[in-house]
């Protein structure tokens, strides 16, 4: 079983123009959420993404983009030890939720 991270708080984005069909995402990323499929490369489990940035890396097309960082695990942790809320400001919508 892979190890989930937090729910919908991936930066990982994928520019499906631009993938060429290498496959060396799938190659390369530790947690597989990369799969291929007919026109390339396809993101197949976004929640397993633990945003290292070695797809980016690898990438000849330049197709994908992550944001490296600790930003989500910090802001548990942090959360844990106040007794507050996590925060981490990844939302990419309006509701200001995230971690």
């Amino acid at each position: 079983m892979k190890h989930r991270y937090l729910k919908n708080v991936s930066t990982l984005q994928l520019n499906a123009d631009k993938c060429i069909g290498c496959g060396r995402c799938t190659e390369v990323c530790p947690h597989q959420v990369f799969e291929m499929q007919d026109r390339g490369c396809a993101v197949r489990a976004r929640d397993l993404c633990m945003e290292c940035g070695a797809c980016v890396k690898n990438c000849p097309a330049g197709a994908l983009e992550v944001k490296p960082g600790v930003g989500c695990a910090a802001a548990i942790i942090t959360g844990w030890l106040t007794g507050s809320e996590p925060a981490c400001g990844c939302s990419n919508d309006s509701s200001g939720g995230c971690c």
